[in-house]
């Protein structure tokens, strides 16, 4: 595989109050994660966490290492989860082949020497969203359906932030070192996700930002409770969120979000609220 990756460095919040629209979205902004026949990853230095796509099209793409690894392969101290937000779709694990379906997830344990993705359909081809964070230990790896997902329903029709939380890499499901994944369905005639907002200063999180309709767009916001800024996102962008950064968004239409995290611990509860009344 050609490698086709980027550094993302960390930022304190002192650095973030001065930066502009351009230097906040070069900094927290993710493009192109999603484009055929390519793996694209970005590897950041906030928890080294790692982001990417897959789009395997007519052809299946291997998940390999990257020079920041300095390892021989990809998994050699990591862990993995894939979502896929495609058509049908195939994930080979050392040989071994689990379906993976649309909003399907996957997790992969460290020490998998082969991670090979595939789709079923060319004119349908599956879309891989990525995560990867240190481990240290091996887990075994296991598919999680729809069926198998963890279901909590949020919000309400009135504060417009009615939604469907369906959580599927989370250790109440899957055993993980310390990633966590899931997905938010945005219910229709709502715009709001994580409302009230809050901050994790022991873990670090990403939002992957899909489903979005054609010509409609997520407004992402981030920053210190009392030093709030935005980011304007289109479909399968992904936004990077620091420990010490809030991190919720409003829609111009429905729409659905990926979030993983990775930190000090698997606690999905460790968040600390932010007053909608304190927002600045």
């Amino acid at each position: 595989m050609e490698e086709n990756f980027e550094v993302r460095y960390a930022a304190s919040p002192r650095e973030v109050k001065g930066m502009d629209t351009n230097e906040l979205r070069d900094e927290f902004l993710v493009q192109d994660l999603i484009t055929a026949n390519n793996v694209k990853l970005v590897y950041s230095h906030y928890d080294r966490y790692i982001l990417g796509g897959a789009m395997p099209v007519d052809k299946p793409l291997e998940l390999e290492s990257i020079d920041p690894l300095k390892s021989s392969f990809f998994l050699e101290r990591r862990e993995l989860g894939a979502i896929n937000i495609g058509g049908p779709g195939t994930i080979s694990v050392d040989g071994e082949v689990f379906d993976v379906d649309f909003k399907e997830a996957l997790y992969v344990g460290k020490g998998a020497k082969s991670v090979v993705f595939a789709s079923k359909d060319a004119s349908n081809p599956a879309k891989f969203y990525l995560n990867s964070t240190p481990a240290h230990k091996t887990f075994p790896n296991k598919k999680v359906g729809r069926e198998d997902a963890e279901v909590v329903e949020l919000g309400s029709v009135e504060t417009v932030n009615a939604r469907t939380l369906r959580k599927l890499i989370v250790n109440s499901i899957v055993d993980t070192c310390q990633l966590q994944m899931g997905m938010t369905e945005i219910k229709s005639g709502s715009a709001w996700n994580t409302m009230p907002a809050h901050v994790h200063d022991r873990r670090m999180e990403i939002y992957f930002y899909f489903e979005i309709p054609q010509d409609q767009a997520v407004c992402h916001f981030m920053g210190e409770t009392n030093e709030t800024r935005h980011i304007w996102m289109g479909e399968n962008e992904a936004v990077i969120s620091p420990p010490w950064s809030i991190h919720s968004g409003a829609g111009t239409s429905n729409y659905t979000f990926i979030w993983g995290m990775a930190g000090e611990n698997l606690d999905y509860g460790d968040m600390d609220v932010c007053k909608i009344t304190d927002l600045k």
